[in-house]
């Protein structure tokens, strides 16, 4: 059975004299005075059903929460963080790892990667409640803002997705030859398919483009009837194997038959195809069409954030599709309030947010001054109590443009890089945990 804790904090935990060793060692501080609740999340993710014990005893969740928070912390790849762990003191002193025994890049990917979101969360919320008992920050005065994350997919083209669809249908095709004793009687069309891709690309002027694109798209479908019958085929093969074969063509034959139908409307037939209609990548289609400020289309999540007075991350909301900003602002407001019991006495939002119901409600739930970037048409004398405060706010605002930043840059928020959109949102809790622990110990120890 998977123990919770492996090992007590010993007088021998060791951790570098350097910056980064006694940040490292204030947060292991912070983790045990939270105590086991924390440690209780991650266990009862990593229960029996799930993950399986690791190693000669098996990683604790009190193990796998530390490893996640360093892997998040430094913005290591699983490889880089088993190496990391086996070379440096500090990091296995953090890490309460067993002796003389260290994970591989699996048992970390294993293990790390079955940690929900909501346990992040709940983690973070713990964080937030530390914050609020020493008094660094009492969520009096607030900033909004929104940003996006990118989903882990290349620039998507109608093309694109079509040779996706071809090369995911081979690979199928070629593991149900294996499953099944009947003779392989499909063709393999990749080749074909990647030459009439590319010839798309290079291909100047739309009557010569529609003819290589009916062509892509009758290889495409040639390859789903192929594939439909080796699935008949594997009807009948009683095997865990072939069923989960079966399993993974469920998932992939609804998008490549999207993909299909939103090739022949947008190219062939010249149609414009709503966002929300639109499959953008085979592998990560929960990815959502951004337009954000006028700019480059962008392909992952919106992400509203609430920071506090100190640049910590109170709360995020992932979002699904592209809401305006106008639409989430009382949201976000309601859920300060169920978290604080009231309502921020001062708050600054971005321009995107401003509108007169927006400032009425904000009002009525008792903000007393609510600032945006821009007036948007309000007056200032509605929003805030003087022209002094809303320049202070209006100041305290653009200062969650550097913690944003500095989460992108330095805790990978810019792009997510696991697959599906439960460890999407995994990844994105982690990363503001990890950026919010980081900037707690500083608080505290300043």
């Amino acid at each position: 059975m998977r123990s919770k804790r492996t090992v007590q904090a010993s007088i021998f935990d060791l951790f570098a004299g350097h910056e980064i060793g006694r940040e490292l060692k204030a947060i292991s501080l912070w983790l045990d005075q939270c105590g086991v609740d924390l440690v209780e999340l991650i266990a009862k993710d990593l229960g029996a059903d799930l993950v399986k014990p690791t190693g000669r005893s098996g990683l604790s969740a009190e193990s796998v929460l530390r490893c996640a928070i360093l892997k998040q912390h430094r913005q290591l790849s699983y490889e880089e963080l088993a190496f990391h762990l086996e070379d440096s003191a500090s990091f296995r002193a953090f890490a309460r790892l067993p002796i003389a025994w260290t994970p591989g890049k699996s048992v970390l990917h294993q293990t790390i990667s079955t940690v929900r979101a909501e346990s992040w969360e709940s983690i973070n919320r713990a964080l937030i409640a530390s914050a609020r008992a020493d008094k660094v920050e009492t969520g009096a005065v607030v900033r909004l803002d929104s940003t996006v994350t990118a989903a882990l997919m290349h620039e998507p083209s109608d093309s694109g997705l079509l040779w996706d669809a071809v090369r995911v249908m081979a690979r199928l095709l070629k593991s149900a030859d294996s499953l099944s004793e009947v003779p392989k009687t499909w063709r393999d069309r990749s080749r074909a398919a990647k030459h009439a891709a590319y010839a798309i690309q290079y291909t100047r002027g739309r009557p010569n483009r529609v003819l290589q694109y009916r062509k892509l798209m009758k290889l495409t479908q040639a390859m789903l009837v192929d594939l439909d019958e080796a699935a008949a085929k594997l009807d009948a093969v009683a095997s865990l194997k072939a069923a989960a074969w079966l399993e993974t063509l469920a998932r992939y034959r609804p998008l490549i038959l999207n993909v299909l139908s939103q090739t022949e409307r947008r190219v062939l037939k010249g149609e414009v195809v709503p966002a929300p209609q639109k499959i953008v990548s085979l592998f990560e289609a929960h990815a959502d069409i951004i337009l954000k400020g006028g700019r480059t289309a962008q392909y992952g999540h919106k992400l509203n954030l609430v920071s506090g007075k100190t640049g910590l991350i109170l709360d995020l909301v992932i979002e699904a599709g592209n809401p305006p900003d106008t639409e989430r602002l009382l949201p976000m407001l309601d859920r300060h309030i169920a978290a604080y019991g009231a309502a921020p006495r001062q708050a600054a939002a971005d321009g995107g947010y401003a509108n007169g119901r927006n400032l009425q409600e904000a009002k009525a739930r008792g903000v007393r001054d609510m600032a945006f970037n821009k007036k948007a048409g309000l007056h200032l004398e509605d929003m805030v109590s003087s022209r002094w405060v809303y320049r202070k706010l209006r100041n305290f605002r653009a200062g969650v443009e550097a913690g944003i930043s500095c989460l992108k840059r330095a805790y990978g928020l810019g792009r997510c890089t696991w697959r599906g959109l439960d460890h999407f949102r995994a990844y994105v809790w982690s990363s503001v945990l990890a950026y919010n622990l980081a900037l707690f110990v500083r608080l505290r120890t300043a």
